[in-house]
């Protein structure tokens, strides 16, 4: 079974990353999600340990239960890495080789996977150079971007920004795979 590592973080868009594991399981793929802290706040790891009838994965500290080296295995037996939605903070951290928690940690034992981001934020930050830039740096490195769509976002702002849909992200990971 082909397994993706599903990565959620902190923005209004996470609650769309549900339905996107759902998608993912109900096409036959296996999801292990893992979330940052910031994500935990826009959506329960409950709901994606019951969509995925897996555990999440929030803690680089969280007590062993098997004794495995997490964020190794995690990053050993992902098949794709799909990050969605991505903010600018972790785009930043992927680009610049920050580790400094369980996702980000596992992206850099991940390097050699396929892999794809889906980023999700305001117009103004979607647009800043440094965002664009650090797009570039993974682009470089063999990442495949996803990008926004346009439309209203939470703020109240209109353009680009919104997470793609779910259903185009389950259809490019297809053709990634």
């Amino acid at each position: 079974m082909t397994r993706i590592l599903l990565g959620v973080t902190g923005g209004i868009a996470a609650y769309k990353a549900a339905d996107l594991a759902s998608r993912l399981c109900k096409e036959g793929f296996a999801v292990d999600v893992v979330m940052t802290k910031n994500a935990t706040e826009f959506a329960l790891p409950l709901t994606f340990q019951t969509i995925t009838r897996a555990p999440v994965y929030t803690d680089s500290f969280a007590p062993i239960e098997d004794y495995s080296v997490e964020h190794i295995s995690l990053a050993k037996r992902a098949d794709l890495v799909l990050i969605a939605p991505a903010t600018a903070n972790v785009i930043g951290k992927i680009a610049n080789g920050i580790a400094d928690d369980l996702l980000t940690t596992v992206l850099l034992a991940a390097h050699a996977k396929p892999s794809v981001i889906c980023p999700a934020m305001n117009t103004q930050m979607w647009e800043n150079p440094v965002v664009q830039e650090n797009l570039a740096r993974l682009r470089a490195r063999g990442w495949n971007v996803i990008p926004p769509t346009s439309g209203v976002l939470a703020c109240g702002d209109e353009g680009a920004g919104r997470l793609a849909e779910p259903a185009d992200i389950v259809e490019f990971v297809k053709t990634v795979l």
